[in-house]
């Protein structure tokens, strides 16, 4: 059975709650599917953590690739990826990078970050007018993808492919704090699960490391509001 484990951000306090909830379901093997480190306070706990996971396959996100190449991300999060850098050290940023940008993780089925596309662009619950552009070419029947720390699941509008996000590990932004993954049974079942933890801990332990920053406080408000911050 295979662990799906997207969009963890630094978060190793619900990283443990979904490790410690994924043995229990008799998970034993894992997906993890990119922004491994980024935004989070436990940038180096979350990236030992997960690279004690046997076997495990890992995909890159726009986090891994915003971490090496800080010019590329928006703005206002520079800081924050220039944070994850020194935090983990040139060569394992490097490693990151370097991951793959998507992975084939059982018949017809391959994972992404974002989509075939972009791993900036992404599939929302409700189909969207690029949705045809993101799938031009897919032949797979199943695509696994995450980037929006929305979890859900559904047939596309284009080539009925089945689409699915099994959230976001460290960063819900659908208004539930619970970490959110999903469990790959070897029937090809998909199973949707969330997690509590103590998510009021992650804000303190931002404030602490973090507070002083120039990034601080939006960050800060999505792991406490488990929502986008208003633009």
């Amino acid at each position: 059975m295979l662990a799906l484990l997207y969009d963890i951000h630094g978060n190793v306090r619900a990283l443990d709650a979904v490790l410690q909830d994924a043995a229990r379901q008799g998970a034993d093997a894992y997906l993890i599917g990119g922004d491994v480190a980024l935004f989070g306070p436990w940038p180096e706990a979350t990236v030992a953590r997960l690279s004690e996971l046997q076997p495990a396959t890992w995909i890159r996100g726009n986090g891994e690739r915003w971490t090496a190449q800080p010019e590329a991300a928006p703005e206002f999060l520079r800081g924050a990826t220039a944070a994850a850098r020194a935090a983990l050290g040139d060569e394992l940023v490097a490693e990151h990078a370097a991951l793959p940008q998507s992975a084939v993780i059982g018949d017809g089925t391959r994972a992404w970050h974002g989509s075939p596309v972009s791993d900036v662009r992404s599939f929302t619950p409700q189909p969207a007018g690029d949705e045809a552009e993101l799938l031009a070419g897919v032949q797979e029947s199943r695509l696994i993808f995450g980037h929006t720390h929305l979890p859900f699941a559904r047939t596309s509008a284009v080539g009925a492919i089945e689409l699915v996000n099994p959230g976001s590990v460290g960063m819900p932004l659908d208004g539930d704090h619970r970490a959110a993954y999903a469990l790959l049974h070897d029937d090809a079942t998909l199973e949707h699960r969330r997690v509590a933890y103590d998510h009021a801990a992650v804000t303190d332990a931002l404030r602490d490391r973090f507070g002083d920053s120039d990034w601080h406080d939006r960050l800060a408000y999505r792991f406490a509001q488990a929502r986008m911050e208003a633009a």
